[in-house]
């Protein structure tokens, strides 16, 4: 398809739109026009590494606890809910605006996850956990994710916590992603991987059962993306490396343990995370 990019471009002035969502054409064509007339600001480069970067950013491996996660020596198992918002038309066109790529699979992703935290080591508790996707297909995409973080907590004063921590997530999908041009062509699955890692400092403040929160680190992704239908690997001209945070709250009473929260990696997404699960 790329091999296809300067080609679509000598046709400028006529509105190239057989391989453009029903729903996105009139963007389409304003886009194409403005690039026709030199002006606008769609970029190529910056378009497509965007779309790398925004599924490594949304899988990222955030905290969803306060600095200190629960009880020394104890466990949890819960499970994950990261939003992705749906792409609009203008960030899902491609190549001059021909043609948009079909990435709103989903618009949530579930992730199992089994924390401990660990028995005090003078005035630090330090904490761990894991996190698993299996190969499951659903919406006709395959993915694996795995995740994990190590980190610490402490408090300072009665109800003050801080703390940090690392984290790391490895994510693969193969499902059709950059669709054909002619919807009647043959389906050829893209095989797309990212991965990030970085370190947080987190402050909380113990409210009774709540534990309000805020993290604020820095994270860095590297993606693959393999293009089925031409066999082209989709070079990221700038994949993301930069500030991230969150704002939450987690509550805890009994074996319950339920947090929320608010992340972002500014200019790649906003989203909200959500997990349920139970002590032990």
């Amino acid at each position: 398809m790329i091999s296809l990019f300067i080609g679509l471009l000598g046709t400028a002035g006529a509105a190239n739109l057989d391989g453009v969502d029903e729903g996105c054409r009139d963007v389409a064509t304003q886009i194409q026009n403005d690039i026709a007339a030199n002006k606008g600001d769609y970029d190529e480069a910056a378009q497509a590494d965007f779309l790398l970067n925004y599924f490594a950013m949304a899988t990222t491996y955030s905290p969803l606890h306060g600095p200190i996660p629960g009880k020394s020596g104890t466990g949890t198992i819960s499970l994950e809910l990261a939003g992705i918002p749906p792409l609009g038309c203008e960030r899902r066109l491609v190549l001059g605006a021909t043609k948009t790529e079909d990435t709103n699979k989903t618009v949530v992703a579930p992730r199992p996850r089994l924390g401990f935290v660990f028995n005090k080591l003078g005035s630090v508790t330090p904490y761990g956990s894991f996190a698993y996707v299996p190969p499951v297909t659903v919406f006709g995409t395959r993915n694996v994710i795995v995740s994990g973080e190590a980190g610490f907590g402490a408090r300072a004063g009665k109800d003050w916590q801080w703390g940090m921590r690392y984290h790391f997530t490895l994510m693969k999908t193969v499902a059709e992603i950059a669709t054909p041009f002619d919807i009647e062509d043959e389906e050829k699955l893209d095989f797309y991987m990212g991965s990030t890692f970085g370190v947080d400092a987190m402050g909380g403040m113990e409210i009774g059962d709540w534990t309000p929160y805020v993290s604020v680190g820095f994270t860095d992704a590297s993606t693959f993306f393999y293009i089925g239908d031409d066999a082209v690997v989709g070079n990221n001209g700038a994949p993301f490396a930069g500030l991230t945070s969150s704002a939450g709250v987690q509550y805890t009473h009994d074996w319950l343990d339920l947090a929320a929260e608010a992340y972002a990696a500014p200019g790649v997404i906003y989203t909200g995370r959500l997990r349920a699960g139970a002590n032990f």
